[in-house]
């Protein structure tokens, strides 16, 4: 596994029952990997939006006497050098490197395929396929959607809220449609959070691709499979959950018979129409 500080904090906070506002600290402080150790309990509630006594009731429910323990623990397990090694860098540098370490934790998460494979096999069996991804990862779902229509008959786009949402997702159900495939990145859109909720009391099943295992669209995911994002531009960088979209969509092929002679349709008609200069 790897030893990265985001990486130890995701194997504490597994197999521990949060409330929503415990979720809302555990999802900030694996944000905030590297200054977790030093932050005060004042200073993490103000970056989660909480009381301060929440953090303390957010560490006793991890098992510590108090925050202080819990903060303790952190800095008892943290990595030496690993600063120093990052002053080395350039923020840039800083960035690209953070990058590689959310991709090597996604490899660890796909160590175990199943989950990912259980959830290629139901946006396969899907007769018709929203997906859903407002603001920040509108992008992640529409690179998603334009490949998997070159292999499933019927992918809905879902990148614009407003009143129109429920309305699209009841179309999606009339549709056939048993499954609803959610990119969440913060920040997360309280729309999103709504509009998973509303399509599981549709009857369709969510699966997410989000951030962190404790993202606010959790407690509405029915597969949430976590990658995370750099944090340290000023923009967030999403390499993670872009690929992990695409090995979504390559265990969706391996569910679908047809996924092969379509793409080979497709590039016979491409080559026709003189689609690409290569």
């Amino acid at each position: 596994m790897s030893d990265s500080p985001a990486a130890r904090l995701q194997q504490l906070f597994e197999g521990h029952r949060l409330t929503p506002t415990q979720r809302r600290i555990a999802h900030c402080m694996v944000r905030q990997a590297a200054e977790a150790p030093f932050l005060s309990s004042v200073e993490l509630a103000e970056l989660a939006g909480v009381s301060q006594p929440s953090v303390t009731r957010f560490a006793v429910a991890l098992g510590f006497d108090g925050y202080p323990a819990l903060r303790r623990h952190l800095r008892e397990v943290a990595p030496a050098g690993r600063e120093a090694d990052d002053d080395s860098l350039n923020e840039y540098q800083q960035a690209v490197q953070a990058e590689m370490e959310n991709l090597r934790r996604l490899a660890e998460v796909l160590a175990d395929p199943s989950l990912v494979e259980r959830a290629g096999r139901l946006l396969a069996e899907s007769p018709a396929l929203p997906v859903l991804g407002l603001r920040a990862a509108s992008s992640q779902a529409r690179g998603f959607a334009y490949f998997a229509a070159k292999v499933h008959r019927d992918v809905r786009l879902l990148d614009e809220g407003g009143t129109m949402l429920a309305d699209r997702i009841d179309a999606s159900v009339r549709a056939g449609a048993t499954v609803l495939l959610c990119f969440a990145l913060p920040r997360h859109p309280r729309e999103v959070v709504e509009a998973l909720a509303y399509a599981q009391s549709a009857g369709l099943t969510v699966v997410t691709v989000a951030d962190s295992a404790f993202a606010p669209v959790a407690r509405h995911s029915d597969i949430l499979i976590p990658a995370a994002v750099g944090t340290g531009l000023a923009f967030d960088t999403a390499c993670g959950p872009m690929l992990l979209g695409r090995v979504l969509l390559e265990a969706m092929c391996d569910d679908l018979p047809q996924a092969q002679s379509r793409l080979e349709e497709f590039d016979a008609r491409a080559a026709a129409r003189g689609l690409f200069v290569e």
